[in-house]
Formats: structure tokens, C-alpha cells, sequence
């Protein structure tokens, strides 16, 4: 019987599209800066999850509809902009960053326009990040009454302290070009090109690399990140032999030997 999760179907706030090899995923919210909702966040959720079991998708790109905005974070105009049950311990935006932290699918942020508070969360749960040269990126919490408490869980460790000390406490947005001497995003559109030549271009150079390798090595990447240096030495030690014993490590090996071109099989 197969593992595998059926990707949940689109919504009128979330398109869910499977394009060959790569999931896309659009809030699809234009009239309100393709602001999270909780059904966005429940549906992102589910999508991300159901992938891990389908093998055929290599990638999971994140955007927002239209060229304005990538997302503005919470809808304000919402009662229940931040929760909808107090006695609830687990919100929805942490459980969707709980499932993007378990992802061994790559995550690319495709920033489309502004990327502001809970926005900066979805963009920083993802591993790769490709921004248009009119994006701006803010954590404008503070101008509000609230802080961005949940984001500094996937933001903390993409940016300098003091950049990000500045950002939360000010309130006040950058642009991409400071967002990519930040390191919060690997690259800005070409110019006289838009931002989907840079993103394909980006996907490419991983759709013809090593399946079994990029998900294995994405969970591997992950896990060390909380680990003292001893215990991420000997967790490591044992996957590097795992790795070894892919049906992939060995194609690459034999066709490295035999200057062709590797025939992965994702095993």
C-alpha cells in the first residue's frame, strides 16, 4: 500500500498547482496584499506536507498573486488576525513553520513584492529565495502594538543581530537590494528580466542534481543547525555513510567515472 498524500485541492485564497516537477503555491489574495489567512496558513500546511511523500515533486515554490505583494503577513482588517483560539497552544502559523522545518522538498520564496511581518516568516521557512528588484521587506509589528514573536524563529539566524534588531524595532521596511546584501535572499531578477527567468534558472540547477541526495541532505541540514559541534559530528558520521549506500550516490560515482551524464533515479 502506498505512503503517499494526495496534495489537497486549491482554494479561492490558495492556488495549488503542480507544474512537471515543482509544486506552486499562491496566495491568491490580491485585494488584500496576499495578506495569511488561517485557512492560507492550514491549507500551506497541508500542501507542504502532502509533497513529502510524492516523489515526482522536486520542489515547492512559494509566491503571492499579482506584482504588488509577496505577502503583508496578517490581515488586519481580520478580529482574529493572530488567533482564533486562545486555548489553543499551537497557532497556525507555527504549526505551517513546524512542517516547512520538516520539509525535505527544497522551499523557494519567490518574492513577487512587499514582504512585510508574517510574510518575512513565510519567506524565511523557505531554503532559497529569488526577490523582484521592486520588492521591500518590513517588520512593521511594532507599529501596531505587537512584535514579530513567531517569525525570529526562521529569521534569526538568516540575517546580522543588529540588522535585525534594527528592523524589529524600528519598524522600518528595506529594500531588495539591502535584503540581498543581508543574505535574505540569494537573488535579485536580471535586469530587463523578470523575476521568473532568475527563479527558473535557480530550479534548474537543482532538477538536475541527485533527488535522493537533496532530500537527504535537507533533513541532514536541518537537524545539525540545533546541534552542539560533538553531537553534529557524530550524528553526520552515520549519514554520510547512509548516503553512500543510495542507488544515486552510486549512479553519480559510476557515471563521474565514466564522464557521462548521471540517470538518477531519486532512490
Amino acid at each position: 500500500m502506498s505512503n503517499e498524500v494526495l496534495l489537497p485541492p486549491s482554494t479561492p485564497e490558495l492556488s495549488i498547482e503542480t507544474r512537471g516537477p515543482v509544486l506552486w503555491l499562491i496566495i491568491t489574495r490580491e485585494e488584500r496584499r496576499n495578506a495569511m489567512s488561517h485557512g492560507v496558513l492550514a491549507s500551506l500546511a497541508q500542501a507542504i506536507g502532502a509533497a513529502q511523500s510524492q516523489r515526482h515533486i522536486r520542489a515547492i515554490v512559494l509566491t503571492g498573486a499579482g506584482s504588488k505583494a509577496f505577502c503583508a503577513g496578517a490581515d488586519l482588517q481580520s478580529t482574529n488576525a493572530f488567533t482564533t483560539d486562545y486555548s489553543e497552544p499551537h497557532g497556525h502559523l507555527a504549526q505551517l513553520l513546524r512542517v516547512a522545518k520538516a520539509s525535505t522538498v527544497p522551499l523557494i520564496a519567490r518574492i513577487n513584492g512587499a514582504c512585510m511581518a508574517g510574510g518575512m516568516g513565510l519567506m524565511s521557512m523557505c531554503d532559497l529565495a529569488v526577490a523582484a528588484r521592486h520588492a521591500v521587506f518590513g517588520l512593521p509589528e511594532v507599529k501596531v502594538g505587537v512584535f514579530p514573536a513567531q517569525v525570529l524563529s526562521v529569521l534569526q539566524h538568516l540575517i546580522p543581530r543588529r540588522k535585525l534588531a534594527e528592523m524589529c524595532l524600528t519598524g522600518e521596511p528595506i529594500g531588495a537590494q539591502q535584503a540581498l546584501d543581508y543574505g535574505l535572499v540569494n537573488y535579485l531578477n536580471d535586469e530587463g528580466s523578470d523575476v521568473d527567468a532568475k527563479l527558473q534558472w535557480l530550479v534548474d540547477r537543482l532538477l538536475d542534481k541527485s533527488p535522493a541526495a537533496i532530500r537527504r541532505g535537507l533533513y541532514t541540514m536541518k537537524k545539525v543547525e540545533a546541534m552542539a559541534f560533538e553531537e553534529s559530528m557524530a550524528f553526520t558520521e552515520s549519514q554520510i555513510a547512509l548516503f553512500t549506500l543510495t542507488e544515486d550516490a552510486k549512479e553519480g560515482q559510476a557515471a563521474f567515472r565514466e564522464k557521462r551524464s548521471p540517470l538518477w533515479k531519486g532512490n
